[in-house]
């Protein structure tokens, strides 16, 4: 079993900049590729960014591939999510989430196993 747990969200003015966080449980983390998507009241759930398991290879959203950056530390069970130049649409509830089974279909949320509870983003205008 797979725990995660995100930290980081809070209140932001639009144009700041906020780092999640996301630690995992269990042995599994250096086997997974590990995302970051969101969901926003009313909306579908977005895809945001992925990173693969040694972290050599990155995958963004046309929406956030120039703002957003993902990282991991496979030494700390961690993923981050280091986002600059907020703007209002980025308000949203934050999930990071863990993919086992499937390394190639890292825009999927389907494809991943283990979700954190989310971290509440909201950005001032």
């Amino acid at each position: 079993q797979v725990q995660l747990v995100e930290s980081g969200g809070g209140l932001v003015q639009a144009g700041g900049s906020l780092r999640l966080s996301c630690e995992s449980s269990g042995r599994t983390f250096g086997s997974a590729v590990m995302g970051w998507f969101r969901q926003a009241p009313g909306k579908e759930r977005e895809f945001l960014a992925a990173i693969s398991r040694g972290g050599h290879n990155t995958y963004y959203s046309d929406s956030v591939k120039d703002r957003f950056t993902i990282s991991r530390n496979n030494a700390d069970n961690t993923v981050y999510l280091q986002m600059n130049r907020l703007k209002s649409e980025d308000t949203a509830v934050y999930y990071c989430a863990a993919n086992l089974r499937d390394e190639l279909a890292v825009r999927n949320g389907a494809a991943y196993d283990y979700w954190g509870q989310g971290t509440q983003i909201t950005v001032s205008s």
